[in-house]
């Protein structure tokens, strides 16, 4: 059965991005020394569940790209908060038409790269 492994992300930044997505999630580091683009995988520390990959990239940050990553919280209040910590962990909001969709606030993490925040208590 295919399951999801790992999200890549690039940044100009690797280890600003690691120490951000690391904050979010809480999830173990691990460097790969070799690697020519500081290729660095983030892993749960249960090792079950989808892993995030950081390298570094030169493309430039896509301002509404084709592809993002949804993390879904299950209120209003918990959405919230969360964003406020993210915002603390160096996430910007980012202005986004969602006039349809008011259970998704979008962020930016510290290289960039968009992400929402849905509430799923909404039908």
């Amino acid at each position: 059965m295919l399951r999801l492994g790992t999200v890549v992300l690039g940044a100009d930044d690797v280890d600003r991005a690691v120490a951000f997505w690391a904050g979010v999630f809480g999830y173990e580091v691990v460097r790969f020394p070799g690697a020519s683009d500081d290729f660095t995988i983030l892993v749960p520390p249960d090792r079950v569940g989808t892993r995030i990959a950081v390298h570094r990239s030169t493309t430039p940050v896509q301002e509404r790209p084709r592809v993002h990553v949804d993390l879904v919280v299950d209120s209003s209040a918990e959405q919230s908060s969360e964003i406020d910590r993210l915002v603390r962990l160096g996430a910007t909001r980012v202005p986004w038409d969602y006039s349809i969709l008011s259970d998704s606030v979008v962020l930016a993490d510290t290289e960039g790269n968009r992400f929402c925040i849905v509430d799923a208590s909404h039908a």
